[in-house]
């Protein structure tokens, strides 16, 4: 069992790097990046918000104790001294609550300081990186290219393959049909297949035939030997003999031919 398990994660293995393509990799991490700033910003902006909250509550507070401050001297002008006492308490329980939210207001504003910095450096790392994807896509492309290209060359990729092999296989059948018909037609000029046709000679005659057309090339050689030794008119004199024959230059006549 742990055999077969090494092995099928093996094949897994082998199956997910040759479908796997760089590009998308790098394409899906940098996507990735993107959504995980993105949450930063949308952070930085929910603690911003809050700051901006607490800052309305205590503009609001310190209305109203500006308010009751100005209420209790109000009264001790009249002579309330227990009014101007009411109006100071509670002046006092809001100058607690503004403390409070003045404490955390600072808490905020430091966070959300970090934040942003955090998301400033987190944006660098996404540039670079972005920067480093498109360098590295475009290399493993031209690489990718280049390798293509050698295949192609080299004749190893399986088109190439593939065209190869159809090649062979048509010279092959040409060479076992060139092979085919040279024994055919040796086998019909000794005779040893018959010709239905009645068109093919037989062995005497073709003999004959090659004897004859080795007779006429010597005497038409001899011929252009005497032209070139004595000239047109005059060798043309010499080789003629007075019955209308050619002499051979060895002084024995030989049938003459005209041009034709």
């Amino acid at each position: 069992m742990k055999r077969m398990g090494m092995l099928f994660r093996a094949k897994a293995n082998r199956a997910l790097d040759r479908a796997e393509d760089p590009r998308e990799t790098l394409d899906y991490s940098y996507q990735k990046q993107l959504e995980l700033l993105q949450k930063v910003r949308r952070g930085v902006a929910d603690v911003a918000t809050s700051r901006k909250r607490l800052e309305l509550q205590l503009n609001q507070l310190n209305g109203q104790s500006d308010k009751l401050a100005e209420q209790g001297k109000k009264a001790l002008a009249l002579g309330r001294e227990d009014l101007a006492r009411e109006a100071l308490s509670r002046r006092a329980a809001l100058q607690q609550q503004v403390s409070d939210l003045q404490v955390q207001h600072q808490t905020l504003q430091g966070e959300e300081e970090k934040l942003t910095l955090a998301a400033q450096r987190l944006q660098a790392k996404v540039d670079a990186f972005r920067t480093k994807k498109e360098t590295i896509k475009a290399t493993y492309t031209a690489a990718q290219a280049q390798t293509q290209i050698g295949e192609a060359f080299s004749g190893i990729s399986e088109e190439m393959g593939d065209v190869g092999m159809a090649i062979q296989r048509a010279e092959d059948k040409t060479a076992q049909l060139q092979a085919r018909s040279g024994a055919i037609d040796e086998l019909l000029a000794s005779g040893a297949l018959d010709d239905p046709t009645g068109t093919a000679k037989d062995d005497i005659t073709a003999e004959l035939d090659r004897i004859s057309g080795g007779s006429d090339v010597e005497l038409e050689l001899q011929r252009m030997k005497a032209e070139l030794a004595g000239g047109t008119s005059g060798g043309q004199q010499a080789i003629e003999g007075g019955d209308g024959t050619a002499q051979d230059p060895r002084g024995q006549s030989a049938p003459r031919f005209d041009k034709q």
